[in-house]
């Protein structure tokens, strides 16, 4: 991870390497999230803005592995990591931008999802869990707030997102980590049982879940 400065933008706007910071679009807990373009190109990125001096050494190997994951892993379906900055004591994570948002405000909005719809993005879904599965990777947090869309319609793309608790199992590796959204949680995660990379109970839980309630909405 490059430790790159950032510097005065046009009009007063930070910048951060490549890209200046346009305007917040997003916060958690230890982050916030900017709505970002890279000053050259003109493209719009997601840029995660991280205080490490916030963060517990636990969670600080959580972003390390996020980072990991991001850089190794190429889908349609998958969130892209254009480029990770360090900047004194923060960590900027340079993401691809999905104008849409997310998968349950999407599902606020429209409250009834047609069967093409749902179709379509069970279908894409599915490629990105597939995706997941044969690179060893689970994610311990699925839920619709972690599915993006690159446009506000229902053909968009989906893209699985925040990899925060996501973790590397070799093939015959467990882990019992209890992590994620309770309301999302497969019940071997609840219950403190293992879980491995290739069984992937658990985000065919998710995926069960998901498709139960976008049917539930034709």
């Amino acid at each position: 991870m490059e430790d790159r400065g950032g510097g005065g933008g046009g009009g007063g706007a930070r910048r951060v390497g490549d890209y200046v910071l346009l305007r917040p679009i997003g916060s958690g807990a230890y982050s916030q999230v900017w709505l970002g373009k890279h000053v050259a190109r003109g493209t719009e990125v997601a840029v995660k803005e991280i205080a490490m001096d916030r963060l517990s050494a636990k969670l600080r190997d959580s972003l390390l592995s996020e980072v990991d994951i991001l850089r190794r892993i190429t889908h349609p379906n998958i969130i892209a990591l254009h480029d990770s900055i360090r900047d004194g004591g923060r960590i900027y994570l340079i993401l691809e931008y999905c104008r849409g948002g997310d998968l349950y405000a999407y599902l606020l909005r429209h409250k009834r999802v047609p069967e093409s719809v749902a179709k379509h993005f069970i279908r894409q879904l599915a490629c990105g869990l597939q995706k997941l599965r044969e690179s060893n990777v689970v994610h311990r947090d699925l839920k619709p707030q972690n599915i993006l869309l690159v446009s506000n319609n229902g053909t968009s793309i989906l893209k699985i997102a925040d990899f925060g608790f996501a973790k590397f199992l070799q093939p015959s590796g467990l882990a019992e980590t209890l992590c994620g959204s309770p309301l999302y949680m497969a019940p071997e995660v609840m219950q403190a049982q293992k879980y491995d990379a290739k069984g992937r109970s658990l985000e065919r839980w998710y995926y069960s879940i998901s498709t139960c309630y976008w049917i539930s909405t034709f």
